[in-house]
């Protein structure tokens, strides 16, 4: 497994990596990691690899766009002198387009999420041992859904960075429209955008399975 004993991991981002963490920069005590796929990751981890002291760092804020995450990314994720630095950013980017369309300028448009995110990584890359880019998505599997299309450019901008950056790049998208191949979207969010907690699992499982994650280690 690519985390050793005292790694540290921020996991920075949204409302799905908040999920009701203790607020900005929770630290795994108390419960403060939230309930969302940052709680999932820390527990395994530390079911599993008892061995290793990793410390799992929730930076996640509710309603963030790139335009938000980049101007606190030095207080919560740099200053944090992370190992390694999960990114998962985009939703709201999409989102403010659809359910504020007139207020312009809460929206973040494909050019200026780019710029963001290319800047975060850069940033991150930074002294750490490597960087995680986790794509937005929308939970629908009509791939002509106005959403998820417009989603699906923002997906393919994290691909394209992350190619280049050498990041990990993990397409949440494909994985949930992957599991809306058997069961509806409401088996991992009502709203097709927060994931309950089979949602949750599924995206820690997907993030542990390309760190060489070991459940009978």
């Amino acid at each position: 497994m690519i985390f050793e004993n005292n790694d540290h991991i921020v996991f920075a981002g949204d409302s799905v990596t908040d999920a009701g963490s203790a607020g900005e920069a929770s630290v795994p005590m108390f419960d403060n990691l939230g309930h969302g796929y940052v709680r999932h990751i820390d527990s395994l981890l530390a079911a599993c690899y008892p061995e290793r002291c990793i410390r799992v760092t929730n930076a996640g804020i509710s309603g963030h766009t790139t335009r938000e995450l980049l101007a606190r990314f030095d207080r919560d994720v740099m200053s944090q002198k992370p190992d390694w630095v999960s990114i998962c950013i985009g939703i709201n980017d999409v989102w403010r387009q659809f359910d504020v369309p007139a207020i312009h300028e809460y929206q973040v448009m494909p050019e200026e999420y780019e710029k963001n995110l290319e800047e975060m990584i850069e940033k991150a890359k930074n002294g750490t041992k490597g960087v995680f880019v986790l794509s937005p998505y929308y939970i629908e599997p009509n791939p002509a859904d106005r959403m998820r299309a417009r989603m699906d450019e923002y997906v393919e901008i994290c691909r394209r960075l992350a190619e280049k950056h050498g990041c990990v790049f993990i397409d949440l998208q494909k994985l949930f429209a992957d599991y809306c191949g058997y069961r509806h979207s409401s088996y991992l969010a009502w709203d097709r955008i927060h994931p309950n907690q089979v949602g949750a699992a599924l995206v820690a499982r997907e993030f542990l399975s390309r760190c060489g994650f070991d459940y009978n280690h």
